[in-house]
């Protein structure tokens, strides 16, 4: 994953704004089916991915960005599957797919600055990694605090299975 400094940010701007979307959507969905917990959960992710975004966007401002009409991902790494989408979700397993996605930012943050032939963008991947291990480590906290399920919602056998 060898990017430019504009293509890298671009990228990164898109992946962060992405993650915000997911996150809404879903919070917007947990909210219309009552699951008030978890998606207040959901809204605080927003917020971290908000405030990383326009956090990037701020460093952005002096580079010329390209127009993205393809992206080196199918999925952005921070905005999970559609495993979430189920309204019967409990916090602790939101709580886990926000990590997994909080992980899989950080690799492709980690795969990009090992990556690069740029310093600058090395530079910058290894720094938005740290801040999604953070987000790990605060969502690491997190778990700790909140109850676990006695069984989990991915073994519900109510539970949907994607077509």
């Amino acid at each position: 994953m060898n990017y430019s400094l504009p293509e890298f940010l671009a990228h990164a701007i898109a992946l962060e704004h992405e993650a915000a979307e997911r996150y809404l959507e879903l919070a917007d969905m947990m909210e219309a089916h009552r699951n008030d917990a978890v998606s207040a959960l959901f809204r605080d992710m927003v917020h971290y991915s908000r405030l990383h975004h326009d956090s990037i966007v701020e460093r952005a401002r002096t580079v010329a960005l390209p127009q993205l009409r393809q992206f080196r991902w199918s999925l952005p790494p921070e905005a999970g599957g559609d495993e979430a989408f189920d309204y019967k979700i409990d916090a602790y397993s939101a709580l886990r797919y926000a990590r997994e996605n909080e992980l899989r930012a950080m690799d492709y943050y980690t795969e990009v600055g090992l990556h690069s032939t740029e310093s600058e963008v090395k530079r910058l991947a290894s720094e938005f990694a740290a801040e999604e291990s953070e987000h790990v480590d605060a969502l690491d906290d997190w778990l700790v605090r909140t109850p676990r399920p006695s069984a989990t919602w991915q073994s519900d056998p109510d539970r949907p299975t994607p077509a």
